[in-house]
């Protein structure tokens, strides 16, 4: 089996390549990033390529995975901890990305998803099952609950076989130094840094150990076809935050104390993992004792990798490693000091009397390089060590009072310390001002943070609200009243309203109807502005490839790319898998390009494709009765019915339009038809009035392009007038 990997370098990435490899599978992985980073011996093909690539539809192609795995919640690519809305963008990105182009690809894999218990936010009585719907707070959640909205409408609308599988707080021996989101390792953490642990016994929930989560993931992957578009993997052992911390003590050893925070009400969170035992089976091997005696035992090993200098440590133990830490790291500058003197020293003195290195001064140097990497405190003690060197190396050859009384030594000391103490001076306050920035910007962050969950509290408030409202303009009921009113349009009417009605619908002033005449041009029919008149009358659409790969796909065209040379959305109407209509819309804000926006649109269009439908058959089955037998001459009530639907829309400024009245002569308004009928274009009539006269009806055509068309038919041999109708 082909696998694709989708994530960077991280320790559940490290246990699926393992487990894969175990099963004979051959794995791809796509890291998500352009560095190399940690070579990986156990993958067939290694991709360093972002998701937003382009060319990700040609290495998911020639992959031809049966299965793409992409780490979603757990992928480390993602730094959710300062700019997270910044993060959550580029996640939704990537995840279009990633779906679109295995959608696109040749292959018919599987697509499966890793999302996790945040989608879930509050406290739940019961084990909350799959049906349950999500209540995503914060950045992190909402994205990776919008990766499963997406996954889910690529299941729905396109068929694809994706699964979402939702992990209840995996937990495992973290790397050295490297953070882990779990609350065994924060616990862990806490105790190694502080000595204690603040617990609230009202807080429960399950934890599943890594190399479990695995186990159960790979049987979904090599399963043939799951039955459910989603499942959770829980261990389903629910514990509280304080039993949790009183397992840690435990393990750790003496010198942990337990805080016992206990507040509030209850909240419990525990993700029900039934349905996934009943189709794959379930059974976990490690439980709670062996897992947590696992992250501490191994934590506790390598605790200087976690733990900072200004740490306090845990234990006794602890507190005396923390002690000599502190001791050493403080000393190391001055230690360093020492070892760089010596070797100025002999510099000076191996240089002393060169001809090319013999005014050059060493000390200065020295003292510059302290100042420059340490500050002022190792630039005044450098200093200090410069003047012992220079004043031993000065008396080496006489009297060292010599040396003392002579003022060239005060103006070479006075130097060297003000040059030092300057540059030093400048690098503690080019130190502080970062520290302040960066104190300054963790401290927005936080704020940024509240105002985000104050935010979404506000609009789960809204939302409750509009649910509340029936006849709001999203609802499929006022979508239907609205569409219906087509119903009660002529047959030759029905286009022109369309347009007014998509626009009535989608809140843009901005649309345009194309009629498609072959398989390469459309004829702009309706427009309801000139904005949406910009790509003119004639479009060949093939040529407008972005546009017409997602139309010709059945999907609904969103420019992204913000490209002026095409319509914002657009869409499709089909009959009978032939392309008929192309609805524009242009003036719609970017915040609402949205998927929301293109399923309403997907919704309009296929009540427009009713309507159209239904007028094109009935027009086709009274052709005989609207044209002149052996003709393309229609009858003086068809003609006359269709002008005055052109004018009248005309009028309300859907379109334009030109009638011109063919000066036959001797000639019958049949042989006039039959010469003239290649001087116009398909999307143009001819047909009789009442007074008995031929008449062309030119579609989208003003006076001036009017004009040309009367040449054409001077030419011809028929004089024509430029009528106007009246409504």
């Amino acid at each position: 089996m082909n696998i694709l990997l989708i994530g960077d370098d991280s320790k559940i990435v490290d246990a699926l390549i393992d487990k894969f490899n175990k099963g004979n599978h051959r794995i791809y992985w796509l890291t998500g990033r352009k560095e190399k980073g940690r070579s990986q011996k156990r993958v067939f093909e290694k991709y360093n390529f972002l998701y937003t690539d382009g060319n990700m539809k040609d290495i998911i192609e020639s992959v031809g995975p049966d299965v793409v795995l992409f780490m979603g919640a757990y992928d480390t690519n993602f730094d959710w901890r300062y700019n997270g809305q910044a993060e959550a963008l580029r996640y939704t990105t990537s995840m279009v990305n990633l779906l679109s182009a295995f959608s696109m690809s040749s292959g018919n894999g599987r697509f499966i998803y890793l999302s996790s218990q945040e989608v879930y936010d509050g406290s739940y009585a019961n084990d909350i099952p799959e049906t349950t719907a999500v209540s995503p707070r914060g950045f992190k959640a909402p994205a990776v609950s919008q990766g499963e909205a997406l996954c889910t409408n690529y299941r729905e609308i396109q068929g694809m076989d994706t699964v979402i599988l939702r992990l209840d707080n995996i937990y495992s021996v973290p790397r050295k130094g490297q953070e882990v989101g779990s609350p065994c390792f924060e616990m862990c953490l806490e105790a190694l840094k502080t000595g204690r642990i603040s617990a609230n016994s009202r807080k429960k929930f399950s934890m599943l150990y890594l190399n479990d989560a695995v186990e159960l993931v790979y049987k979904v992957i090599v399963s043939e076809r799951s039955v459910q578009p989603c499942y959770h993997i829980s261990s389903m052992e629910e514990i509280s935050e304080l039993q949790l911390a009183e397992m840690i003590k435990e393990k750790i050893g003496a010198g942990i104390t337990v805080v016992d925070h206990s507040a509030g009400e209850n909240k419990r969170k525990v993700l029900d993992g039934r349905k996934y035992a009943e189709e794959f089976g379930q059974k976990i091997f490690n439980h709670y004792e062996s897992g947590v005696e696992k992250v501490v035992q191994y934590m506790k090993r390598y605790s200087d990798t976690f733990i900072k200098a200004g740490d306090a440590g845990g234990g006794w133990s602890g507190r005396m490693w923390h002690n000599a830490r502190v001791i050493i790291k403080s000393a190391f500058p001055f230690i360093e000091s020492l070892v760089c003197f010596a070797l100025f020293f002999f510099l000076d003195s191996w240089t002393a009397g060169s001809q090319y290195f013999g005014k050059l001064d060493f000390y200065l140097l020295y003292v510059l390089l302290f100042a420059i990497v340490h500050g002022q405190q190792q630039a005044i003690f450098s200093a200090l060590l410069a003047a012992v060197g220079y004043w031993f190396r000065s008396s080496s050859g006489g009297s060292g009072y010599e040396v003392l009384l002579d003022y060239g030594t005060y103006i070479w000391l006075a130097q060297l310390f003000i040059v030092g103490m300057a540059v030093g001076y400048m690098k503690d306050h080019l130190r502080h001002v970062t520290d302040d920035k960066e104190e300054e910007i963790h401290y927005l962050y936080e704020k940024l943070e509240g105002i985000a969950e104050i935010n979404d509290s506000n609009v789960r408030i809204k939302q409750n609200f509009e649910t509340q409202l029936v006849n709001q303009k999203d609802s499929l009921g006022k979508i239907y009243e609205i569409t219906s009113r087509l119903e009660k349009y002529g047959p030759e009417e029905v286009l022109f309203y369309a347009a007014q009605m998509l626009g009535q619908l989608m809140d843009s002033k901005d649309v345009a109807v194309y009629l498609v005449a072959n398989e390469s041009y459309a004829r702009l029919f309706s427009a309801t502005s000139p904005d949406a008149r910009k790509l003119g009358n004639s479009i060949k659409y093939v040529d407008m490839e972005d546009m017409y790969n997602e139309l010709k796909e059945g999907r609904v065209y969103v420019n992204r790319e913000m490209n002026d040379k095409l319509p914002l959305i657009a869409s499709a109407v089909y009959s009978e898998d032939q392309m008929q209509l192309i609805l524009m819309l242009w003036g719609i804000p970017w915040q609402r390009m949205t998927l929301a926006e293109t399923n309403r649109l997907t919704i309009i269009g296929t009540l427009i494709q009713n309507a159209t439908v239904r007028a094109s058959r009935y027009l086709e089955s009274l052709r005989n009765q609207r044209y002149v037998e052996g003709t393309n001459v229609m009858k003086v009530d068809a003609f006359t019915q269709l002008v005055y639907a052109f004018f009248e829309a005309r009028e309300k400024e859907l379109t334009e339009c030109a009638l011109l009245e063919v000066q036959t002569g001797s000639h019958s308004y049949e042989q006039a038809a039959e010469i003239l009928g290649d001087s116009i274009r398909p999307s143009d009539y001819m047909g009789v009035l009442e007074n008995g006269k031929l008449y062309v009806l030119l579609s989208n055509t003003d006076a001036e392009n009017a004009e040309r068309v009367r040449e054409r038919f001077l030419s011809s041999g028929y004089e024509s007038l430029l009528k106007e109708a009246k409504v």
